[in-house]
């Protein structure tokens, strides 16, 4: 029994000594295929397991805002082997919009990276018959409540950033919430909805060919993939600043050394020039940088928005 007992402290020192990694890494994405961030998680999955030497696998668990996959990550064991890639919603805004979720974001999880960031675009129908940002506004305070808005959802950063817009520009416009990006797309082409914010890439071509009209993009600088179309900080509303993003992270109590290999890792894979070039596709810019970084960028969204969504009443329950 003792030699028993000694043999197998010696295998589990042994395992411990091994370096990280030792055996395949698992990236859960708490949204679908093709997404931005699965996109984004497999990507940084490729490089990662180059450098790194083993296979980074993406898993998709997908449902309730992205609390669901968010949920299994922070309920895995704490050893760098389940790691999520996680949004605005799940991470900074979800703890505030549903009474009550299965993970605390704030202490069941650790910052390892931020990833990559990226504005929204407003956009409204031609029939509306308006040309600039402050021509909507105005015609919005003349005609209170007969505009209606898209989202991709309740609580979402489209839902959201429309409220934020309505408290700052004291307008009333209609929330009208979609189950997802393309039905929220096609009403809008259909006339059935005159607004909305959306991420730049997925109403840019409906802008080009006149089908809709760009009035802003929520950033403080205008962006590469429509220089013509002015930021809300040239408006004068930079407080309207309101980015998508992703990030990289683990279950809290995962070993420091841990995460500052893969914090270093992950920002020189980030970094990479085709990586750049791929999400700039996408109208993300990368971000990547420190968990102090990350952590501090967390605490100012969860901030922001949590003021929003109590001054908007807005819930996603």
């Amino acid at each position: 029994m003792r030699w028993t007992l000694v043999a197998t402290l010696l295998v589990c020192s042994a395992a411990r000594a091994q370096p990280y990694p030792a055996h395949p890494v698992k990236l859960i994405v708490p949204f679908p295929p093709g997404s931005t961030p699965d996109i984004v998680g497999r990507t940084l999955g490729a490089k990662l397991q180059q450098a790194l030497g083993q296979p980074f696998v993406v898993e998709n668990r997908t449902g309730a805002g992205g609390n669901i996959g968010t949920e299994a990550v922070a309920k895995a064991p704490a050893d760098g082997y389940t790691l999520l890639i996680g949004i605005n919603g799940p991470i900074a805004t979800n703890k505030y919009l549903y009474k009550s979720l299965p993970y605390d974001p704030d202490k069941d999880l650790a910052p390892i990276s931020l990833l990559a960031a990226a504005p929204q675009m407003l956009v409204v129908t031609p029939a509306l018959n308006v040309d600039a940002f402050a021509a909507f506004i105005n015609y919005a305070h003349a005609n209170p409540g007969r505009i209606s808005y898209a989202s991709v959802g309740s609580g979402s950063a489209s839902h959201l950033t429309m409220e934020l817009l309505k408290g700052e520009a004291k307008i009333d416009l209609v929330h009208v919430p979609y189950r997802g990006f393309p039905p929220a797309v096609t009403d809008m082409l259909a006339g059935n909805i005159q607004g909305m914010f959306a991420i730049i890439p997925g109403v840019l071509p409906h802008v080009r060919v006149g089908k809709m009209k760009a009035l802003a993009v929520t950033a403080l600088k205008r962006s590469r993939l429509a220089p013509e179309v002015p930021s809300v900080a040239e408006l004068g509303l930079p407080q309207l600043e309101s980015l998508a993003w992703i990030g990289l992270l683990a279950p809290a109590a995962t070993p420091s050394e841990v995460l500052a290999r893969l914090s270093g890792e992950t920002t020189r894979a980030m970094h990479a020039g085709d990586v750049r070039e791929l999400l700039g596709k996408q109208g993300f810019d990368v971000v990547a940088g420190s968990p102090v970084d990350f952590q501090r960028w967390i605490a100012s969204e969860s901030a922001k928005w949590a003021r929003v969504i109590k001054t908007s009443g807005a819930t996603a329950d």
